[in-house]
């Protein structure tokens, strides 16, 4: 991509994520696209722009009545960002390590008896927990990193609702754990088009290559019918725009300063997909998704409220 082009597709994208931002009352709460709002009924979707990432999810989860309303005293959590890649923090190819210590620190003061936080990476996986900052941001706060990558940590499950994909090989700690946190980080990806909630999913099993072999997008919307997150988060503060999911450097990157927060995997990745600058329906499996009923990428039919830190 020239570098005119690079620009103008950035601009673009940021009035898009503005425009998402705009659109209804704001901070109002109940506020949803077509500028309604039902403060009588549970929200579906907190969109917070404009801060720093722990400012962000702090009033995002505030605003769906606290973590205390998602994890009760003495349960188990497992988080799952993505750790992904063997690079810092400022190449946003994973999670922003000071939104995975705030929310495992906000897990243990709701009561959290342990906090896990795993990936399977694709780079060596000592290495990527140790330079995305994402292991001293968790061991700082309290919970506990594990590998992903010996193949014995997994488990056989089947998937009923798959057409593709019918069983997969599953992290124990998904199976055992009480409640499930996912939090990906909002970026272009070379083959998905754009990795969110649902794709962030293929760093929970071990056989990733029949995915990618046998109709990726149908196979990302199979899981996702599977076990659904407790709550998702996405990171949009730093997005990868290109060259997506490793990234190259500096330049495929625009701060957004943007977070998503959702129980609804679907409604969180078209959400997002805003943000980005593409419309839900041009991610086939975002929309495969919507057909097959996990959730809803219809943002107009839900219940939004949108903060500007």
């Amino acid at each position: 991509m020239k570098r005119r082009d690079f620009i103008l597709k950035s601009l673009t994208a940021g009035v898009l994520a503005g425009a998402f931002f705009k659109a209804g009352a704001l901070p109002k709460m109940g506020a949803t696209l077509n500028g309604k709002s039902n403060p009588n009924k549970p929200l579906d979707l907190v969109a917070v722009m404009g801060g720093e990432p722990v400012a962000m999810f702090t009033k995002a989860i505030a605003a769906l009545g606290g973590m205390g309303v998602y994890v009760k005293k003495g349960q188990t959590v497992v988080v799952k960002p993505n750790i992904g890649w063997d690079t810092t923090p400022e190449l946003a190819a994973n999670t922003n390590p000071e939104l995975i210590g705030e929310i495992v620190k906000q897990c243990i003061s709701a009561g959290a008896k342990e906090v896990y936080v795993f990936d399977n990476t694709c780079d060596t996986w000592d290495r990527c927990y140790n330079n995305s900052g994402i292991e001293k941001a968790v061991k700082s706060a309290g919970g506990k990193m594990v590998p992903g990558n010996t193949e014995n940590y997994y488990k056989t499950v089947t998937v009923p609702n798959g057409k593709k994909l019918t069983e997969a090989k599953v992290h124990e700690l998904i199976i055992n754990s009480d409640v499930f946190i996912n939090v990906p980080v909002l970026k272009h990806h070379s083959s998905a088009k754009l990795t969110i909630c649902m794709k962030n999913l293929m760093g929970i099993v071990w056989d990733r290559r029949y995915w990618h072999k046998n109709n990726l997008h149908q196979c990302i919307a199979d899981f996702a019918s599977w076990k659904k997150p407790t709550l998702n988060i996405v990171d949009a503060y730093r997005v990868m725009t290109r060259n997506g999911p490793r990234g190259v450097g500096q330049a495929d990157i625009v701060m957004k300063k943007a977070l998503i927060i959702s129980a609804d995997m679907v409604a969180a990745d078209a959400a997002a997909a805003k943000i980005f600058g593409t419309e839900p329906s041009e991610i086939p499996y975002i929309q495969i998704a919507h057909d097959m009923g996990i959730g809803n990428m219809n943002l107009d039919e839900l219940n939004i409220e949108r903060i500007k830190a």
